[in-house]
């Protein structure tokens, strides 16, 4: 039976797959769990062991506050709120700071991680490359805007979104005026310089101020391609020197943000000259098939070290004796979004697996499966992971998987399929 002096954790949840198992991630570390949690989210959860369950329409900081401060009268101060979800993780800290919690997240280095001025202006500050920046507070006009940055092309993007929702790049003075014109409130976004290069994400986590576990890999596309209807995947780099400089200057960003103790996703840009540009960074473990790939090739659980770096619980994950126990690391992934016209009926697909030996896992939409809506990188029309024996033979066959691959949909209502 527990009581007050057992730590009580409150968690946002929306994950409904193994990575929202939060007991699981505890490994018999003695505690209460409270989830307020969406309706999708419940399968994940020990129902049985928690301390409260709500199943919750909104996550919303205003709609949640009253239910905790609830919860906090019936058991006392958490020791941590924590959310795990890009949306929940300011929530969350702005919880924290609401109750008086001591542990998780302060709220001051959540919004350098959720305000992107705020990310580049720190990162910038310790003198990394970071893209010419301007908020746009004070609603400035497009000429305004080009002329402080130093010129076209630019990126319109919102200040606190992830996935490059909201995202345009414009290419003249009055595409940028355009853009400008169609955001409801200009205040939330900002505009930079557009950079043109190689992207690259690095993974990891850190302990203690130091780097614990991280991977660097190179995007195949980008997130606005997916946006815009291309598929999107990365390569994981091998091991050496560019590897090694990127995780480096990750390391450095990191540390300027005041990054502790926590998993992070950082994306960076290398430039035609071969400097490396910061872009942006979560304080979460990356999307899409990231997570899952690393479970496979590494055998590192990222929400679970995520979850337990923000309570500041010890990390489960150890580098292993021998080194290669769960056989070729060189892996990547590959996520094809919704069709173009929705609602879409899927009327064929190709399984690249017989061609392309390298995709060890697919999924792949059912046919007669009816797209409703654009979906999240988990919920594409089309999932493959791979893996081999060095990064450019997976990038090879994530390029042959992309010649193979073929969906053909049809419009819901009975317009005629498209592919």
């Amino acid at each position: 039976m527990t009581d007050r002096t057992t730590p009580l954790y409150v968690v946002l949840n929306r994950s409904g797959d193994e990575f929202g198992e939060y007991h699981r991630f505890l490994d018999g570390h003695p505690c209460r769990m409270v989830y307020l949690t969406t309706p999708g989210g419940l399968p994940a959860l020990d129902q049985d062991g928690a301390t409260e369950v709500h199943v919750c329409d909104s996550l919303a900081h205003d709609d949640l506050l009253p239910l905790v401060r609830e919860i906090a009268d019936r058991h006392g101060t958490p020791e941590a709120v924590f959310g795990q979800s890009e949306y929940d993780i300011l929530t969350a800290a702005r919880l924290s700071a609401a109750l008086g919690v001591p542990g998780g997240y302060g709220l001051d280095l959540v919004e350098r991680f959720k305000d992107k001025p705020a990310m580049k202006s720190a990162v910038g500050a310790a003198g990394l490359r970071v893209p010419r920046f301007r908020h746009l507070d004070d609603a400035p006009s497009a000429e305004t805007i080009v002329d402080a940055l130093g010129g076209l092309p630019l990126v319109l993007k919102p200040r606190a979104a992830a996935g490059s929702q909201g995202v345009t790049i414009a290419r003249s003075t009055e595409e940028l005026r355009d853009a400008l014109a169609s955001v409801v409130d200009v205040s939330a976004y900002e505009c930079e310089e557009y950079v043109d290069g190689d992207i690259f994400h690095v993974d990891g986590v850190r302990r203690s101020g130091r780097l614990h576990f991280v991977t660097a890999s190179q995007y195949v596309h980008t997130c606005l391609d997916y946006a815009h209807g291309r598929p999107l995947g990365s390569v994981l780099l091998d091991p050496g020197p560019e590897h090694d400089e990127l995780t480096a200057f990750a390391d450095l960003c990191l540390r300027a943000l005041g990054l502790r103790d926590g998993a992070f996703h950082l994306e960076a840009i290398r430039q035609p000259g071969g400097e490396l540009v910061f872009l942006e960074v979560g304080l979460r473990p990356g999307g899409a098939q990231v997570p899952f790939l690393h479970v496979d090739l590494h055998g590192i659980d990222l929400f679970a070290e995520a979850f337990r770096a923000a309570l500041d619980l010890p990390p489960l994950w150890q580098p292993s004796e021998p080194a290669e126990p769960f056989g070729p690391r060189a892996g990547g992934w590959l996520i094809y979004p919704a069709p173009r016209e929705l609602p879409g009926r899927v009327v064929a697909r190709t399984s690249p697996r017989s061609t392309v030996p390298k995709v060890y896992h697919e999924e792949l939409p059912a046919i007669g499966q009816v797209m409703t809506g654009p979906g999240s990188y988990d919920e594409g029309c089309g999932i493959f992971r791979f893996r081999g024996r060095s990064a450019a033979e997976v990038r090879a066959a994530v390029h042959a998987s992309m010649e193979v691959y073929g969906l053909r949909t049809e419009r819901a209502d009975g317009a005629a399929p498209h592919g």
